[in-house]
């Protein structure tokens, strides 16, 4: 099957908002956008009921998936729009469609009342157990969000892109890759971060504490320095922005959304028989950036 860029479709906000966010990334990499709804089988007593049967409850989810199609259609008519209903468990459905996609995209809904989004139980699982690249779209999310304002400091989509996040808790070159040909793509500056611990130099606070912890903050930003160097050599085009940083990798990242068109994080792929998890500070950005997240994986 051709490459795609696949999102899960399921009439929600945050779910169109991942499609539109899908088709424009699929402009910017020349691909068909594909929308998969899943139809999960209405429990028996359910299915007998006059009002909300089982093909009463197929036929209203296939309306969702049309009409989303359709209106993507009309907004990116430059861009090839497939759509498919599956039968099945929602979190396998996806999984299994993200194993010929080139991308798959998922919507979060912010939370009510608190801070932050919610990534539901499904998408969870969803990022945990892929090994294809997943992007997070908010609901609400608009296009103009991922550029910055114009001279009368309006909102526009006309714009340039802010620039794409890159965070390097636990530097990867597929992780790298990823966020250098994004960032070359929206042809906007690539800002990399990566934090570390204070504890290394906290010895050192008294007396002459403070030349210990610059030549500390020296080596941590020259270690940033040198992983990138490849990089840079490669995406001559990109401007790279470093940011070595005391603290949390999560709250800096966070912070760094505010302002991106884009976050990339990690995951790492754990092929054991307890199953998999996301990582502390991958959870943390998923739930509290404000940017789409991409959650790449990796060995």
């Amino acid at each position: 099957m051709a490459r795609t860029i696949t999102v899960g479709i399921d009439g929600s906000a945050e779910s169109g908002a991942a499609a539109e966010w899908a088709a424009r990334e699929a402009k910017l990499r020349e691909l068909p956008v594909r929308l998969v709804q899943v139809w999960v089988p209405v429990p028996e007593p359910v299915a007998q009921a006059p009002l909300l049967g089982e093909e009463t409850h197929q036929h209203w989810t296939e309306r969702i998936l049309r009409e989303a199609a359709e209106g993507l259609r009309l907004r990116h008519p430059d861009v090839e729009v497939s759509a498919e209903q599956r039968t099945g468990t929602p979190a396998e459905v996806l999984v299994e469609a993200a194993r010929d996609a080139e991308l798959l995209v998922l919507g979060s809904r912010a939370l009510s009342g608190l801070g932050g989004f919610l990534v539901g139980s499904v998408g969870q699982a969803v990022i945990a157990r892929t090994e294809a690249p997943v992007v997070l779209v908010r609901a609400g999310q608009q296009a103009a969000d991922e550029h910055v304002t114009d001279p009368a400091g309006v909102p526009s989509a006309a714009t340039a892109f802010r620039p794409v996040v890159l965070g390097l808790d636990n530097p990867d070159d597929t992780v790298i890759a990823f966020a250098f040909e994004e960032a070359q793509r929206r042809k906007t500056a690539l800002y990399a971060v990566r934090a570390w611990d204070t504890w290394p130099y906290a010895v050192y606070t008294v007396g002459s504490g403070f030349e210990h912890h610059e030549e500390f903050s020296r080596q941590r930003a020259d270690a940033l320095a040198e992983t990138l160097r490849p990089w840079r050599q490669k995406y001559p085009d990109v401007e790279v922005v470093e940011a070595s940083r005391p603290g949390s990798a999560a709250t800096l990242l966070i912070d760094a959304s505010r302002d991106a068109s884009l976050v990339v994080v990690g995951r790492r792929v754990r092929r054991n028989p307890f199953g998999s998890h996301i990582g502390a500070v991958t959870h943390a950005v998923l739930h509290h950036a404000t940017a789409p997240v991409a959650v790449i994986a990796h060995d």
